[in-house]
């Protein structure tokens, strides 16, 4: 049995990770400021399910903040055998509205947790990192070895930079690293910050759905018991190692409503604006590295997927309808 600490424990992906370690005979310390981002009503559902199980310790508190190395005793009372940084300001969109909060969460969080990492002795660090890196026209599928210097927007340059440190810290203190890099994540409970989960409310609620330009555009949706799987997985000696992590699907945006409008019987209300610069027009991991040396593959695909969205939300509709989507 290991000893894991687990950042942005609240978040869709975190909570997930921090579930399937604790289901594994693992104990977990889970730490989150439970900022409101997005609606912090969605953090609070996950945080009070994490609480229900043994094994699980909560902190309240900023991995941005130094002296978070200094007042939490749970992060020093006894040696982690990994930290998973999974806490982030995420979103394209809203890093160009405040950049400075997405440098502050990415990559002053990211020092603070390597250094962490450093001082209680720690040998395992896995980074989250993004497909937002590999800029405007990398080429498809997207290899871990495609450019990562031309970021399209400051959330992805932070994450570049949280990378590079995280590369520093291996390099000077033999701290084992793995980054994954996530292609767009999607599941019960997810960000409603993202289409997937948007898409789903406005069908069910008969509201307008948005989109910003044609709907030509495309993702590779990743389900996010696929991506904690992953992310699990990546927690063995590796050295240094980045790692794509993401779906095997890929689907435009107006797809992607047809497939939601088939799976709840209803008829969507389709707006189109203007695109957003923000945007990456599409993106589609190239998961080898991923199969070769973890072993992993996505399971679970995009049909499946959305209809178990579905009814998460059926069953959670009585609040959930209320969760703000911006």
């Amino acid at each position: 049995m290991a000893h894991y600490l687990v950042t942005g424990a609240a978040g869709f992906i975190g909570a997930r990770t921090a579930t399937m370690l604790i289901e594994q005979g693992h104990t977990v310390v889970g730490v989150d400021n439970m900022n409101d981002a997005y609606d912090p009503r969605m953090k609070e559902y996950r945080l009070k399910k994490l609480r229900a199980l043994d094994g699980f310790e909560f902190v309240r508190d900023d991995i941005s903040e130094r002296g978070i190395l200094t007042r939490q005793a749970a992060l020093h009372a006894r040696p982690f055998d990994g930290i998973v940084n999974l806490a982030a300001r995420a979103g394209v969109r809203f890093s160009v509205e405040n950049p400075w909060v997405f440098l502050e969460s990415n990559v002053i969080g990211t020092l603070n947790m390597l250094e962490l990492c450093r001082q209680t002795g720690c040998k395992k660090f896995i980074l989250a990192s993004t497909s937002s890196i590999y800029g405007e026209n990398p080429q498809y599928p997207t290899p871990e070895t495609a450019s990562s210097s031309e970021p399209m927007q400051p959330y992805a340059a932070s994450k570049k930079g949280a990378e590079a440190l995280a590369h520093s810290y291996h390099h000077l203190f033999g701290i084992d690293v793995t980054i994954v890099r996530y292609f767009t994540v999607y599941g019960p409970a997810g960000r409603p910050d993202l289409a997937i989960f948007r898409f789903v409310k406005w069908i069910m609620e008969g509201e307008p759905l948005r989109v910003n330009g044609d709907g030509t555009q495309s993702r590779g949706f990743t389900y996010v018991d696929d991506i904690a799987r992953g992310t699990i997985a990546a927690l063995k000696p590796l050295g240094y190692e980045i790692i794509n992590l993401g779906g095997h699907e890929v689907i435009s945006i107006n797809g992607l409503v047809d497939l939601i409008e088939e799976l709840t019987g209803r008829k969507a209300n389709v707006q189109y604006g203007p695109p957003n610069l923000a945007d990456m027009f599409m993106n589609q991991a190239d998961v080898t590295k991923a199969r070769e040396i973890l072993g992993w593959n996505p399971r679970v695909n995009l049909r499946e997927g959305i209809g178990n969205l579905i009814e998460w939300y059926k069953l959670e509709r009585e609040w959930a309808k209320d969760i703000l989507t911006p």
